[in-house]
């Protein structure tokens, strides 16, 4: 078992996953914001664990911003990074990015590599921890 490591602006921590169409939520497959506001809080999880041998709880989000379409057969990428360490708290910048997409007109399971990805949703949020000691 290794402990964890100080917390250090600027360490990040990212994630891929296949977005399933159970979660498609509205017309065209879309699916809601929420999904990526989920993703968030696993990403923060690990970066806490990383950081502090806990996962912490997330206080706030702030500045949230959906700027593309995340749909069902989408790969996304999610993205936190550490931005500002206090004595409890975990300041940290969000991004989902779609890097890959079905292309249905092509066939029921083509899909197509996203380059550069489309970056879907932004947003910072604040996570706590337990006090080291």
């Amino acid at each position: 078992m290794t402990s964890a490591h100080a917390p250090e602006v600027g360490l990040s921590v990212v994630h891929r996953r296949y977005v399933p169409y159970s979660h498609a939520h509205y017309a065209g497959n879309l699916v809601d914001g929420a999904y990526s506001l989920a993703a968030f809080g696993d990403v923060a999880t690990e970066l806490c664990i990383r950081t502090d041998g806990d996962e912490g709880l997330f206080a706030s989000y702030s500045d949230v911003q959906f700027r593309a379409p995340v749909r069902a057969g989408d790969v996304i990428e999610i993205e936190a990074r550490l931005v500002r360490v206090g004595t409890r708290s975990r300041e940290m910048d969000f991004e989902v990015r779609v890097v890959g997409r079905g292309a249905p007109e092509r066939g029921e399971s083509a899909a197509d590599v996203l380059d550069p990805a489309v970056v879907a949703t932004t947003a910072r949020g604040v996570v706590v921890v337990p006090p080291r000691g």
